[in-house]
């Protein structure tokens, strides 16, 4: 599958996100040159390479989006660290990543 220029710059700010710390979608397309695309971000991480820190990516609000892999996505960030408030959110004051 041939890669567009912004799925490009989305998987390497992906790649840079720190072990224990997370990135939004809109931080991530704002950082990729988009700030409105965070939706393009989404479908990016769809077809993530499996070598990328995928479970790093979180909403805004520090929810994990839905689907199949969301139990996935917490337990890996729970094993680097990542802490879960009551109500299933990850505090982004805490954990969000700002490179």
């Amino acid at each position: 599958m041939a890669l567009n220029g912004f799925h490009e710059k989305v998987y390497s700010i992906v790649e840079m996100i720190p072990y224990g710390m997370v990135m939004s979608y809109g931080q991530i397309a704002a950082l990729a040159g988009n700030p409105k695309a965070s939706r393009e971000v989404g479908r990016a991480m769809r077809n993530c390479p499996g070598h990328l820190p995928w479970q790093r990516v979180v909403m805004a609000d520090g929810s994990i989006a839905g689907g199949e892999h969301s139990e996935i996505r917490k337990a890996a960030l729970e094993d680097e660290g990542i802490e879960f408030m009551p109500n299933g959110r990850i505090d982004m004051k805490k954990y969000g990543w700002k490179p």
